[in-house]
């Protein structure tokens, strides 16, 4: 099956979910990273703010903050396909995007460099037991991840998981991911 068809299931099995199988799955999705030694250790979180379907970063974001931990959060440029990192102290930071997205303005936000982050929470919609992933079709994160040097994870339910996807030459496995059941090894 070709990614996109992959997605578009995946993102429809997502969508058939109720309210309060969402609920279960996203609080123990965050018990299990917020008791894991991958979030005790690191002092810098790298997150997406999400929307949608896909699993809500909020609670991390906000953890991460009562906890003193420097939240970054990515800022896509289109024509570069490239992904910036900007500290987040404030929503108020934020702004729409093409798409409806929410990402830091710049002229509000003091850029972070990708060795300053020590846990990068890594967005994907299907993944195999290998830690490859398809993500949304832009290739942001691959490009990002060339050269990142720490840690990195990815929040996903079992429903995302697939035997079987196609692998690019220029794909990155993620290293650590997590479902509602704990850490896949």
């Amino acid at each position: 099956m070709e990614k996109v068809e992959q997605r578009k299931e995946v993102i429809n099995r997502l969508q058939q979910l109720s309210k309060e199988e969402i609920d279960d799955i996203q609080g123990r999705l965050h018990n299990h990273l917020f008791n894991s030694e991958l979030w005790s250790e690191a002092s810098s979180i790298g997150v997406t703010v999400s929307q949608g379907f896909e699993w809500n970063t909020r609670p991390i974001i906000e953890r991460a903050w009562e906890e003193g931990k420097t939240v970054s959060v990515p800022k896509c440029d289109p024509k570069e396909k490239k992904l910036q990192f900007y500290k987040l102290r404030s929503y108020d930071q934020l702004e729409k995007v093409y798409y409806g997205l929410l990402e830091p303005n710049p002229e509000q936000s003091e850029a972070t460099d990708k060795q300053n982050i020590n846990l990068l929470i890594v967005p994907g919609v299907v993944f195999n037991k290998e830690g490859y992933r398809i993500g949304f079709g832009g290739g942001f994160y691959d490009r990002f991840l060339v050269d990142y040097p720490n840690e990195m994870v990815s929040l996903l339910s079992s429903h995302q998981l697939a035997e079987d996807i196609p692998v690019e030459s220029h794909d990155i496995p993620v290293n650590h991911m997590m479902t509602e059941e704990g850490f896949i090894k």
